[in-house]
């Protein structure tokens, strides 16, 4: 109980709850109540794409992975696939092959909103994160050059004579961050094989890099390093794809979480 109520005489006590609050009211001196406390928004999710390299050429699959910088404040030393957010320049970016009818609609699902581009966009940001994060350039140089192409990073396919080709890359997953974290993306997954790889720019990864190292590993290896829950996860929903071959129909494993519980679900 506050000092002043415990001091109250009879004549306070007689006055009507009205009395004292236009007596409080009145009072210069009386701080303000506290407000109640709010609840912060939950952090809307970005879009944002990663890409699985997977060399086939021998009979155990392995994957390209690499490990973030110690000091990065998201994931710092863990081993990650390659990707990141969308940016503007993705839904500029010429294109030699489109992605697959059930890719897009897989992309689009449960998005009642979704732009008619996301899919292309989506698909684009894993391909342009991969080369700034390894220097491989993902695509074809059948076509040659493309005319013209957005500044940044895109510049460098424009140089090497590479088009990005969305044909060969396929869907494989979705997972949304769960609320309540400091950043939270609506991630797909992509894979492409170690083929599609049509060009190389060396000196990206190191040790001051956003990458430290690049690593081959077959998923048995994959699943002792260092890895994000969530990557964990999606190593089972690759191997079980990469058996079956891609088939363009499958089911697309969707996580997320609903009311504290994780969740999946197939688009």
């Amino acid at each position: 109980m506050r000092q002043d109520e415990e001091q109250a005489t009879p004549q306070d006590s007689d006055r009507s709850d009205s009395d004292r609050s236009d007596s409080v009211r009145s009072d210069p001196d009386r701080p303000d109540p506290p407000a109640a406390p709010s609840r912060p928004a939950p952090l809307r999710p970005r879009d944002a794409a990663t890409l699985i390299v997977l060399d086939r050429s021998r009979k155990r699959l392995k994957v390209l992975m690499g490990r973030r910088h110690a000091g990065l404040a998201f994931m710092g030393g863990k081993f990650v696939f390659p990707g990141g957010r969308i940016e503007l320049s993705d839904r500029q970016m010429p294109v030699a092959g489109a992605l697959s009818q059930r890719a897009d609609d897989a992309l689009r699902a449960k998005l009642p909103r979704a732009p008619h581009h996301l899919g292309r966009s989506l698909a684009l940001a894993a391909i342009r994160e991969t080369y700034e994060e390894t220097g491989l350039l993902i695509g074809t140089r059948d076509y040659g050059a493309p005319d013209t192409v957005p500044e940044g990073a895109w510049q460098a396919f424009a140089e090497e004579g590479v088009m990005p080709d969305l044909e060969a890359l396929h869907l494989v997953a979705r997972a949304i961050t769960p609320p309540k974290r400091p950043r939270r993306f609506d991630t797909r997954f992509f894979v492409v094989d170690r083929k599609a790889v049509a060009a190389e720019r060396p000196g990206i990864v190191g040790p001051d890099s956003e990458l430290t190292e690049l690593a081959w590993v077959d998923l048995d290896a994959a699943r002792k390093l260092d890895l994000p829950r969530i990557t964990r996860v999606i190593l089972d929903d690759l191997e079980a794809a990469a058996a079956a071959g891609f088939p363009p129909y499958r089911p697309i494993p969707f996580y997320f979480e609903r009311h504290g519980k994780g969740l999946r679900e197939e688009i």
